[in-house]
């Protein structure tokens, strides 16, 4: 289930990035990087687990289900940090003193 999280939060945050931000002001393509990198991690180690071992491709438990949102939410959470210390849209510049 967590593949599909990611795979959709991928979509997701790439129709944003080609629609919206394309000034690249908030880095949002930084943000569907990361998923797109954590989803293809996920599909190689489901398929994997499914070759050598067998079983379910996707689990659906609720497990699964809270393992897939907190992955989606720690990719959000490394694009803030990365949103903190690159700080694209000059915002801190202006808050904080030199």
């Amino acid at each position: 289930m967590w593949l599909l999280f990611l795979f959709s939060a991928a979509i997701f945050t790439t129709a944003l990035w080609y629609i919206w931000d394309k000034s690249e002001k908030y880095a949002v393509s930084i943000l569907a990087l990361i998923y797109w990198g954590a989803t293809i991690m996920v599909f190689v180690d489901h398929t994997l687990g499914y070759l050598m071992e067998g079983g379910e491709y996707f689990d659906t438990s609720l497990d699964a289900c809270i393992l897939g949102s907190i992955l989606v939410l720690m990719g959000a959470v490394i694009w803030e940090i990365f949103l903190i210390l690159k700080d694209p849209a000059k915002k801190l510049k202006k808050v904080l003193p030199s």
